[in-house]
Order: C-alpha cells, then structure tokens, then sequence
C-alpha cells in the first residue's frame, strides 16, 4: 500500500459510519436520468444562525441553502488548445493549477456556493474596454451594473454591464472625455484633484435604479432622469461611483445561449486526492484516470475521456444532481479556514504584473487592474510563431474577462511516479512557502495543511490555510475569487523591473 493510500485510508476510518456512499455512475446521462425537477436542499438544521458568507469568498451567497451542498471539484482542461476557452472558470471560487508534465498545467477547479449559468451579456453603445486600467493619477471610477433582483443593491453576484459610455465633466459642467465598461462593468478617469461630474448612457431598453439607496459601495449615484451623478470632489482616489440599471421586461431574450455546460473535463490527477480531503464530502468530477491514479482517487462522478474539442463538456444541471446526490446528510458542511480583508496588510512588495512561464508553448500572465482591484488573466496561444505573447482570456460561459481577486503561488513538492505521472504532496500535516498577490502587491506568504486540534477531533479536514510567513496567524485574502499555482520548491519567482514578476517553472527531475 502506498503512503498516499495509507493516508486516505486512515483518514476514511477516522470518519467512521459518517462516511459518504460513493456514487459512480457508468455514464454523465445514466446518473442526470434519476434526479429531474431538482430545487436546493434547505439548510441543515442547526441552533447556528444561518450562513450567508461563501467561506471561500469571504462575500455574500445569493442562495445560502447553496452552501450546505457539498464542493464539487472538477478537472478542467488547458490542454489541447482546442479546449481553450474553458466553461465555468469564472464561477469558480478556488482554481488550481497543477503541472501534469509534458509542460501542460490542468485546472482543478471548486464549485460552491454558485453554479455557473450561460449568459448573454448585455452591452452599451460603446465599444468594450478591453484594456487594463493604468492608474496614472487620482483616479474616478466605478461600476455600472444589471440590478437583476432590482432592490437598488449592488449585491457580491450581480454582473457588471459592459460598453456603457460614461461621460466626465468638470467643475463648470464641461464635456472632458470620455471613456467605456470593460467586459465587468467597470470604468475609470485618471484626474487631478478637483471637482467633476460624470454621466451614464443608458440605451432606451434600460432603466436606472433608484439613486443612494444604500451603503456607498452598494448604491447607484447618478440620477435617474438625467444619468448624471451629484458633483464629486477628489481628493483621493474614489471608485464607488457606480450606476445601476435595469432592463426592460419587453426586451426580447437573445435568441441563443452559450451551451449550459463547463469543461472541457479531462482525467484525474494524484493531487486531486489531497484536495479532495481538504473538502469534506466533495464531490470529484473528472474523466477516468490510469490505473495507479484511478485506485488513490474518491469515485463520484466519471465523464467520458473525450479529447475531440479538448475534453467532456458537462451539464450544469448535472453538477447540481451530483452535489444533491452526493450530500451526506450526516455532514455538516464547513469549509471555513481563512479570513479576508478589503485592506491590503502592510508590507507588500510592487506587484503589477506576474508571468507565467510553465514551459515555451505554455505561458500565462496576470496583470493588475486598479478600477476592478483585480488580476486579469492572459494566456497565450500555444504555438511556435507566438509564443509568449498573451491575450485576455474570458470564460465560455460568458465570454467576461477572468478576474480573480488572489493569485497564490504555492510551492509544493513534486515526486515523479512515471515520466508522465508526478505525486504532488499537499497532504494533512504539510506547510510550506507561498507568494500572494493581492491589490497590486506581493507578499511572502505560508501555506499549511496542519490539522486542527477540531479537524483531528472530527475527522474532516478543511481547506488550506494562508497564514504570515513569520507567524501562525492568518494571513487576509481580498474578497472574492482564489487562483492557485502549485509549483516545485525550486522553481523562482524574480522581479525583472518595478512590479513586474517572472515565475520560472523549474520541471522535477525525471519528468517528461
């Protein structure tokens, strides 16, 4: 038996008659067949208050009964190019991104809290911004976006409207220029200080929603009648100047939706068992495995190994039956093990752009936005003649730029099994180094998968836990989404100029 497999095997007597059944079904249609007309579990009752904060987000759920399903992790191809873009990354709370040899990465990502929908954005009457924000100066900004449940909020779910034109103009009501949403809904100035205006166009479909109603990051500011926002003094950078809109219940629905399903899923992983334990009884969605990794993997749900388009492309309402049918009711699901903060901490190094070099024909990149406070993700294409030369990439689903609040570079160790095969150790017990980046800044971090004195009591371990370098105290994420890059320790992360970081992957020895 190997010591992966010992682990899991002491792990699963820890959890005793608690364990979950497993469920693997022949085929994707064969296991959607038993579960139609399927509505949200309610909340396992408990003496609690009832959680609306999506603990791997640190934001509000839209459904909160959503969080008593269990995660469903799901391996996401990167490679061929043909499975590119990928369906779903943007609804995925927590992404990793594992070598798999042969200098191709695969994403393991985790769905919880929100299941990703198809989408026909709407858009304005300019063009969308497809440029990242430098700040030169103060800078105006802020968000115009589709109030779907129209309470005048702008709630943690709700999407941004791109190409809307906004209009800036000074103190004595001046025309100044001129600028447009990017794929998010957001937009931005750079301004000396001063005294400005800006104002909203709305197409005729549209409405805006009522002006300051709410908290100041939550409210629409301009006016309804006109689009144009109260005079805003700056004297600091200010990016709550949002607009929020409505669309007409006479406009017609677009006449085709992206396909309801994510992927393309490819096969499983060693790693993916490690993770899997982080999430008590998540649910592993993959495309088979070779037989030394299909014996080491929890079985939930298999998907043909469909290569043809880069991978199996999967069901939204099937993930919604897996996690239902995979509910222990037994189990209470808690995947809270970090903390999060709007405020950058102290100490941070200039972190404005981070490249990816993973191998020649697989480099990616982040880059900073100061309006979304964001890192946009950039990929290349793949191929000899372009190499390295990166453009934005959007999710299938959507077609929206990936915007993740957090990007971490772990370094874990990669044992090599076969050539083709490598055992990335991120089991219970472990630590190690880790780089965050967060609002433009880098920190020199600490991953742990130690167990609590609690995760030991009841068996069930939660996900890994960001703490200080120097400290056993929780480092704080930004809010919002979570993309993870597991390296080998020796790989580098090096500032080539101010702000501008290269990771150099170094491949383990023996690896193909």
């Amino acid at each position: 038996m190997s010591l992966k497999s010992l682990a899991l095997f002491l792990f699963t007597f820890l959890l005793g008659s608690c364990a979950p059944a497993i469920i693997a079904p022949s085929t994707p249609t064969q296991f959607a067949a038993s579960t139609q007309a399927l509505s949200p579990l309610p909340p396992t009752p408990t003496s609690a208050p009832p959680r609306i904060i999506n603990p791997l987000t640190g934001l509000r759920a839209q459904d909160p009964a959503l969080l008593d399903l269990p995660a469903l992790l799901v391996s996401i191809s990167h490679f061929p190019v043909t499975a590119r873009p990928q369906a779903g990354l943007s609804f995925s709370p927590l992404v990793f991104e594992i070598y798999i040899t042969e200098g191709a990465t695969r994403f393991l990502t985790t769905f919880y809290g929100e299941y990703p929908a198809p989408e026909a954005p709407i858009t304005g009457g300019c063009e969308t911004r497809r440029e990242i924000f430098m700040q030169t100066d103060l800078i105006l900004g802020g968000r115009i976006w589709l109030d779907s449940n129209q309470n005048n909020l702008l709630d943690a779910w709700e999407r941004g409207v791109g190409g809307v034109c906004v209009n800036l103009f000074n103190a004595h009501q001046d025309f100044i220029q001129q600028t447009t949403t990017d794929s998010n809904g957001y937009y931005g100035f750079n301004l000396g200080a001063g005294t400005y205006f800006v104002e909203v166009e709305k197409n005729p479909q549209w409405e805006f929603t009522q002006k300051n109603d709410g908290a100041e990051n939550q409210s629409s500011v301009v006016d309804p009648a006109s689009g144009r926002s109260d005079a805003a003094h700056i004297a600091s950078s200010f990016l709550s100047l949002d607009a929020g809109l409505i669309q007409s219940s006479n406009v017609p629905p677009p006449a085709s939706l992206p396909d309801p399903k994510i992927g393309p899923i490819r096969s499983g992983r060693l790693v993916y068992a490690d993770i899997a334990a982080m999430f008590t009884n998540s649910c592993l969605i993959y495309a088979f495995a070779s037989p030394e990794v299909l014996s080491e993997l929890p079985h939930c749900v298999f998907v043909t190994h469909d290569i043809q388009g880069g991978g199996y492309m999967y069901g939204i309402d099937d993930m919604f039956a897996a996690a239902r049918n995979y509910k222990n009711p037994k189990i209470t699901i808690d995947y809270a093990s970090n903390i999060f903060s709007d405020e950058p901490p102290a100490g941070g190094a200039p972190a404005s752009k981070l490249h990816v070099y993973i191998a020649y024909l697989n480099q990616s990149g982040w880059e900073y936005d100061a309006l979304s406070q964001s890192y946009w993700r950039f990929v290349d294409n793949a191929d000899f003649d372009t190499a390295g030369v990166l453009r934005p990439e959007v999710d299938r689903l959507t077609g929206r730029q990936l915007q993740f609040e957090n990007v971490i570079v772990l370094f874990a160790k990669h044992d090599v099994i076969s050539p083709t095969n490598l055992d990335i150790h991120l089991e219970g017990g472990l630590s190690g180094d880790a780089l965050l980046f967060r609002d433009g800044l880098k920190y020199n971090i600490r991953w742990s998968a130690q167990l609590s004195e609690e995760e030991m009591q009841i068996g069930f371990r939660r996900p890994l836990q960001f703490l200080y370098a120097e400290e056993d105290r929780l480092f704080p994420l930004k809010p919002g989404q979570t993309w993870i890059i597991v390296v080998t320790p020796e790989t580098t992360v090096t500032e080539r100029t101010l702000g501008k970081w290269l990771l150099n992957f170094a491949q383990p020895k023996g690896a193909k």
